[in-house]
């Protein structure tokens, strides 16, 4: 489904309860990947790697992550895909092997919500 220009969402495991607001802050377990060629860039379930947490909604994060996970619910999976500029944009994110406008897919799941 198509959560806003640019974002797309697949469920894979349905949450219950509310979504978040914007100023909540949610904890996930992520793992991201470029689209083209596939090539995972990060996983919170790597090894030594935590969930993260963030303030939802408030642009603390890439946009396709707070448009996304602002339609998610406490135990949900999902599969965002996130357009360049919805995602790192023109500058990329070259540390992590993301060029510039690339497409990006994120597989998130939706720890905690904690209420601002």
């Amino acid at each position: 489904m198509e959560v806003s220009p640019g974002v797309t969402k697949e469920i894979l495991k349905e949450g219950s309860g509310n979504c978040p607001n914007a100023g909540d802050t949610i904890t996930v377990h992520c793992t991201g990947s470029l689209t083209t060629p596939p090539k995972k860039f990060w996983s919170t379930r790597d090894p030594g790697q935590q969930p993260f947490t963030f303030q939802v909604g408030l642009r603390k994060v890439i946009a396709g992550w707070d448009e996304g996970c602002m339609t998610m619910k406490k135990g949900e999976v999902a599969r965002l895909t996130i357009a360049g500029e919805k995602g790192y944009g023109q500058g990329g994110f070259p540390s992590w092997g993301i060029t510039p406008n690339a497409e990006l897919l994120f597989e998130i799941e939706i720890l905690s919500i904690a209420r601002k």
